[in-house]
């Protein structure tokens, strides 16, 4: 596992003051993320979102999404939005191994909270950045939802949701920058981290990160993220992943 230590948080890229807003608060990375810049003290403002203030994407509620983003913006300009939501399995229903295991409802809920409930996050949050000055929204992604990078096969909905997601935020990239040149739009992968979500499929992977370290590597890069960076797709390391 890796090492616990998080020092020297940074954030300079982005113009002190500003609203900072960590949606899916209350998942393992989104906890540690919003407890990361709350600690790093650069935001005027860091705002958790979760199911009390959004609901579930899976029983998605867009004007209830509306209203959290709105009463977020009414705090100043955000300067900084991560998406932290996700889900790949629990009780119910876990990864396919195979195409027999193909299940419609299972695929329709993969792509529910997957992909259209950034995608409906996104239509109300992009347009409240500010038009100048550096600005990002981030969605965790994964680096299953690579197409190119698929050597395995399998995890047919989760597969498909992400590479759904990383399309949409290359899509909403490419608008954003009409209006905020400045602004970045990205779809990171923070590597497998120790959390409820992954831990079922875990015990594979030699670089297993806690979610504190997760936090603070997802930060380091969007802090060194720029306009050029816009409608990329990296990882925790700052690589690029193919699409």
């Amino acid at each position: 596992m890796v090492d616990d230590i998080v020092n020297d948080m940074s954030l300079q890229s982005f113009d002190p003051g500003g609203v900072a807003i960590v949606i899916g608060a209350t998942g393992g990375i989104g906890a540690a993320l919003l407890e990361a810049l709350t600690d790093a003290q650069h935001f005027s403002k860091c705002i958790g979102l979760g199911q009390d203030e959004i609901g579930s994407f899976e029983d998605l509620d867009s004007l209830r999404i509306e209203k959290a983003v709105r009463s977020a913006t009414a705090e100043g300009e955000i300067r900084l939005a991560i998406d932290a939501t996700g889900f790949l399995s629990d009780e119910s229903q876990g990864p396919e191994k195979s195409w027999r295991d193909l299940d419609p409802s299972h695929l329709a809920r993969y792509f529910a909270i997957n992909a259209i409930g950034p995608a409906i996050l996104m239509k109300y949050l992009l347009p409240s950045f500010p038009r100048t000055g550096k600005s990002m929204f981030a969605s965790l992604s994964a680096r299953v939802g690579s197409i190119d990078d698929n050597r395995l096969g399998g995890w047919y909905g989760y597969r498909a949701s992400k590479t759904a997601l990383n399309q949409i935020v290359r899509t909403a990239s490419i608008e954003l920058a009409r209006r905020a040149p400045e602004a970045v739009c990205v779809a990171l992968h923070p590597g497998t981290v120790a959390t409820p979500l992954s831990a079922p499929f875990a015990g594979t992977h030699r670089t297993l990160h806690t979610p504190s370290r997760a936090a603070f590597d997802i930060l380091n890069v969007a802090d060194q993220l720029n306009a050029r960076s816009t409608g990329g797709f990296f990882d925790w390391r700052l690589d690029k992943i193919p699409w």
